[in-house]
């Protein structure tokens, strides 16, 4: 599969791109590895896209868009103070919806 990640960050955060990228590359690979294995065809595609904004009270609001093989899965979070622990409660959600499928 032909898997682009991008990610939006707030000003904030824009010094920490490269720990937010490898943050998501670690739980895409780490945990989503063996459910996107269903989608490894030929001509098969994969989107995510990880945004993240600084609200009102300081804290993270997250939102993970994942597009695979064209089926979408969507996690969204507010009010995080911890980036790491976020991230990976996201893609925790997302993993938790492939696996759902599978069912």
């Amino acid at each position: 599969m032909n898997l682009q990640v991008t990610t939006n960050l707030c000003e904030e955060l824009k010094a920490s791109k490269e720990v937010v990228e490898r943050i998501v590359n670690d739980n895409i690979s780490s945990k989503l590895d063996n459910y996107l294995n269903k989608f490894k065809k030929e001509d098969s595609e994969g989107f995510i896209k990880v945004t993240v904004n600084k609200n009102k009270k300081w804290l993270f609001d997250w939102n993970v868009n994942a597009v695979f093989d064209w089926e979408t899965y969507r996690s969204e979070r507010e009010d995080f103070k911890n980036l790491d622990d976020l991230i990976n409660h996201l893609f925790d959600h997302i993993k938790w919806q492939l696996s759902d499928e599978k069912k």
